[in-house]
């Protein structure tokens, strides 16, 4: 329980560069978080891609490498590439850049499910960008598709054949279920990192009696196989992280899923977030990981492996 690994998800595919000017877009601006959060103690960098003209999520290969060989030269953290992408991308637009980089580790989404962000729009006055409240405002009717033959594609290009590991997000209880559905068909072996992902709505709910639900029907499903991280959305972020550390869990924070550092207080670095949550875990009496700990916990192949 003593070790814990803190995961920074740096820009996401969610906020919208109208909502915070602190949110990293550019090459330069993404290399400059990440690294800043791996100084502050994240042993893993969960990364998305942005165009940098608009700050729209990107799939592009170019996008991702503007980072990912800068990223790999300056910090010995874990890079993470998301499969999710964005709920707008095709699955083969999704994989373009996790098959070319062939990383350590990518993001693997356990399920199809609604991924509604347009309360989010109301709260915004004045917009930088034309996509932007189109795009928050029509996901009333947005359906993130990962179909269970999604997933085992994304099993079996980026961890059969390239020998990635996951981050498996889960944001509701069934998705604990299909991925014990994985785990028995033997395209999923331990040890399992499971990152809980509460407060998306068309997820399960921010509240402490999910997290400790979540993590009674895990410790059924996968026994002493699998550990669990905690990410929560906005302003719900360092209670429930906060909570999953004092139950042995590994924490995720960053600018993807929370844009403040306080009650009305925007955070102007991801490493903002990396430092609190590293101080209150070092309260808890939890060592934080090293990168290459890190890297053993989660038996990742290790950087020099990867095609960045």
């Amino acid at each position: 329980m003593s070790k814990i690994i803190i995961t920074c998800a740096v820009t996401g595919s969610i906020h919208t560069p109208s909502m915070s000017p602190y949110l990293p877009v550019t090459a330069e601006e993404i290399t400059t978080h990440a690294i800043g959060a791996a100084e502050a103690g994240a042993s893993i960098l969960h990364l998305h891609a942005r165009d940098p003209a608009t700050g729209q999520p990107s799939a592009e290969v170019n996008h991702f490498m503007g980072f990912l060989p800068r990223l790999k030269q300056a910090t010995e953290a874990v890079l993470n590439i998301s499969t999710g992408g964005s709920a707008v991308m095709t699955l083969d637009q999704r994989l373009a850049a996790p098959k070319r980089a062939e990383p350590e580790m990518c993001s693997l989404n356990m399920g199809t499910m609604n991924f509604a962000l347009y309360p989010a729009a109301d709260r915004i006055t004045e917009w930088k960008h034309d996509w932007e409240e189109p795009f928050l405002r029509g996901s009333d009717d947005l359906v993130f598709k990962n179909t269970p033959r999604d997933i085992a594609r994304i099993l079996t290009e980026m961890g059969e054949e390239r020998g990635a590991r996951f981050e498996f997000e889960c944001y509701d209880v069934s998705h604990l279920y299909m991925l014990r559905h994985f785990v028995d068909r033997g395209l999923v072996k331990a040890p399992v990192f499971v990152q809980f992902v509460f407060g998306v709505l068309g997820g399960i709910g921010p509240d402490p009696e999910n997290l400790m639900h979540m993590k009674m029907i895990a410790d059924k499903l996968f026994g002493s196989d699998y550990a669990f991280s905690v990410l929560a959305a906005g302003r719900h972020q360092m209670p429930l992280v906060t909570m999953g550390a004092t139950m042995g869990g590994h924490v995720r924070v960053g600018l993807e899923d929370s844009l403040t550092i306080a009650r009305g207080q925007l955070a102007r670095t991801n490493a903002e977030q990396v430092t609190k949550i590293r101080r209150i875990v070092e309260d808890l009496g939890r060592t934080v990981a090293t990168p290459e700990e890190a890297r053993a916990m989660l038996d990742l192949k290790g950087g020099d492996r990867t095609a960045i």
